[in-house]
């Protein structure tokens, strides 16, 4: 019997925080594909050179060109089966003309939209939160398109230092944790559940989807490494310090009201604010998580993310 073609993949915003992850577990699992390659743009392709040669021994293709331009990116398409984007916000509206292209595409039949986070369609409220808006248009323009399949890897909140377990320096009053100062900032009473997912598990999640095709066909994957509360979560940064930590707490209605001063005051970090809220709120629970769909239940622990954490905010 005939194996089963390999997949070609090409990663958009390979180079950036969260694509780093992600692009380092597919090229871990490089024998289940075939022909990996990140588009890049020429800044990165100058100020990354080091990065883009090691990819290159690792036998990562580097495409170089302007995503602005769409001769560049049909060019990038030609012979590949899946795109994979995975561009920060401030990229995600662009996607949109991105899925046109890959419709143009002969060979491309799939694509991973930038998510990885904040579960845009949990509820009828979450079509009118402002973080969600550009991802909506995304997932709209995926499910008009012809031809092409698509997956939503839902991850909600980052367990790291620069997601859930940082010390949110834009606002540390919404929920935070200070490792050098042994200080943490609570949302609510601190036995609220929250699920999170560390980075690395957020490359491990992309790949098991890429290669469960027909339980992640077009549809959105809502996975995490754990399910924990903050108090659990200081718990286990004393435990590890081996210090006492100071906790302080922040009302759910104080959250919504320094959420609105920020929107007011055109705080670039607004969007963060209601991040926190949903999270404080519920907006990452689930009755069952759908790890098992694509084999993924082994999964990074909270000590292993605390642990992490440690050493990236002591290092910083």
């Amino acid at each position: 019997m005939a194996q089963p073609k390999k997949e070609n993949l090409l990663i958009l915003g390979g180079t950036g925080y969260i694509g780093s992850y992600i692009l380092d577990q597919i090229v871990k699992a490089k024998d289940s594909f075939g022909h990996i390659a990140i588009f890049t743009s020429p800044k990165t392709a100058e100020t990354k050179s080091e990065l883009l040669d090691s990819l290159r021994a690792k036998g990562v293709g580097v495409i170089v060109g302007n995503v602005q331009k769409p001769e560049d990116l049909l060019k990038a398409f030609h012979g590949v089966d899946t795109v994979i984007s995975a561009v920060g916000r401030m990229a995600i509206g662009e996607q949109v003309e991105w899925v046109k292209l890959a419709e143009q595409a002969p060979t491309v039949k799939r694509f991973f939209p930038s998510e990885y986070g904040t579960d845009i369609e949990y509820g009828p409220e979450s079509a009118n939160e402002a973080p969600h808006q550009q991802k909506l248009k995304v997932r709209a323009a995926l499910k008009g398109s012809s031809g092409l399949d698509y997956t939503y890897v839902v991850t909600g909140p980052y367990a790291d230092v620069g997601g859930y377990l940082g010390t949110a320096p834009y606002g540390p009053q919404i929920g935070s944790f200070d490792v050098k100062e042994k200080k943490a900032v609570l949302i609510g009473d601190g036995k609220g559940k929250v699920s999170l997912t560390t980075p690395d598990d957020v490359g491990r999640f992309v790949v098991k989807a890429l290669l469960h095709p027909e339980a992640s066909r077009n549809r959105a994957l809502k996975v995490n490494s754990f399910t924990t509360t903050p108090a659990e979560i200081v718990a286990e940064f004393e435990k590890q310090t081996g210090d006492k930590w100071s906790v302080s707490y922040t009302t759910p209605e104080k959250v919504r009201e320094l959420e609105k001063e920020a929107y007011a005051n055109k705080n670039p970090a607004a969007t963060v604010f209601t991040l926190k809220r949903i999270w404080g709120e519920g907006g990452t629970l689930y009755e069952k998580r759908d790890n098992y769909l694509i084999d993924a239940e082994d999964t990074e622990t909270l000590e292993d993310a605390i642990k992490t954490t440690i050493a990236a905010q002591l290092a910083s």
